[in-house]
């Protein structure tokens, strides 16, 4: 048997990782090589992206330009309110015996809404009425006494203090008459106060005040609130730089319309007028508050509901406008993209004056001939080829039922 020595173990060591090295560099060359010959000769599959978006036709919406009278719009947020409110009190001291209204039913002024115990009002008006009659029974005997007192001075019977003294006492009674008439009247009044009744014409509310209850005319909550809706106005405000266009437009029309829609600004809910202004300016949020009145015979608007407030201000005759839609917006201002005779798209940079109706009013960029794409514009570059395969015609005059915000 034959033994190694370490140095010899050594050796055979090094040579077999020598081998191993080379077989590993030899398989990754083959590799390589391999790889170069089946792809590099295979044509690409891959393309371009700028070729893709030059030579791919992408299907889109368009609008044409178009011209015509567009009404200008300004809008605020408003709050309806009452063109009064009014408490139902009573003038009276005295038990409620009767409510006669419903609560949130419309009144007309002058309804009998609640009724008080009336007996001790009618016991003061027999009692000045008993008075009366009494004081006059003394004024006719005064007046009597009077002319009796006459003779006798002219036949020298009596002194002309007499005389004096019942002419005096007759002017006494006279007085006492008129106090007791005021006193009927008085008496009377306050039986009047006795029924209550509705003070102005308008919406009730809630009853604050059960029957059987003692009321008095102190007190300052009162029976209830009626709330005038018909007509009713509504507040709300608008920016100071709007101000100077509304007041010309007032100087130029006199009357400015105004219309109410719902919180979602959606729903046309009235139409009225523009009845009223501040005297200044909010200096904290650089607004200027407007009174606006409408006739509300529908009883639509309700006190303290929110709505959105449009104001119109002007109308633009012959004014070129492209659906919202259509305007992008860019590091270098608002653009749409055109639509070109070859069916290529350019991208085209406009001035906008307002936006209304879901219109926006064109100023400089294009012109009544020109077609911009409304749906789509996110597949879009310049130069790209597109379908026109749907055409969207703007809203039409008659068909506008809510503006948006102005630019």
């Amino acid at each position: 048997m034959s033994f190694s020595t370490p140095s010899e173990t050594i050796k055979n060591q090094k040579s077999s990782l020598k081998k191993w090295a080379l077989v590993l560099i030899i398989g990754t060359l083959i590799g390589i090589a391999s790889y170069f010959t089946v792809f590099k000769s295979q044509p690409s599959t891959s393309n371009d992206p700028r070729k893709v978006f030059a030579t791919r036709v992408m299907s889109v919406s368009t609008a044409p330009v178009q011209q015509g009278a567009i009404k200008i719009f300004f809008q605020g947020l408003g709050t309806v309110i009452p063109l009064s409110n009014v408490v139902v009190k009573s003038r009276v001291d005295g038990q409620l015996m009767d409510i006669l209204f419903t609560e949130g039913q419309m009144v007309k002024q002058g309804d009998v809404l609640a009724k008080i115990d009336a007996r001790s009002f009618e016991v003061q008006l027999k009692q000045a009425q008993g008075q009366l009659l009494k004081d006059q029974a003394l004024l006719e005997n005064a007046l009597i006494d009077l002319k009796r007192y006459e003779v006798l001075l002219q036949q020298d019977s009596i002194s002309k203090q007499v005389l004096d003294t019942q002419t005096a006492l007759v002017h006494q009674y006279q007085g006492t008459i008129k106090v007791d008439e005021a006193s009927i009247d008085s008496a009377k009044l306050q039986l009047d106060y006795s029924t209550i009744t509705a003070p102005t014409s308008g919406r009730i509310g809630l009853r604050l005040v059960d029957k059987g209850n003692m009321i008095h005319a102190s007190d300052t909550t009162g029976l209830a609130v009626i709330a005038q809706i018909n007509p009713i106005s509504a507040t709300f405000t608008l920016p100071e730089d709007k101000v100077p266009a509304i007041t010309q437009a007032l100087h130029d029309t006199k009357t400015l319309e105004v219309e109410a829609y719902d919180r979602s600004d959606s729903i046309l809910i009235a139409k009225g007028h523009l009845a009223s202004m501040d005297n200044q300016i909010d200096t904290a949020t650089g607004t200027l508050k407007f009174k606006a009145e409408f006739d509300n015979t529908e009883n639509k608007l309700f006190p303290n509901q929110f709505v959105n407030i449009h104001l119109l201000v002007t109308t633009k005759q012959n004014a070129l406008y492209v659906p919202s839609a259509a305007i992008q917006h860019g590091s270098q201002g608002n653009f749409v993209y055109r639509v070109k005779e070859d069916q290529t798209v350019s991208v085209q940079q406009v001035k906008i004056s307002s936006t209304q109706n879901g219109n926006s009013i064109i100023e400089e960029g294009l012109n009544l001939s020109d077609i911009v794409v409304v749906d789509g514009v996110d597949k879009l570059r310049e130069g790209s080829k597109v379908d026109m395969n749907a055409t969207k015609e703007t809203p039409s005059k008659a068909s506008r039922t809510k503006n948006d915000t102005q630019k």
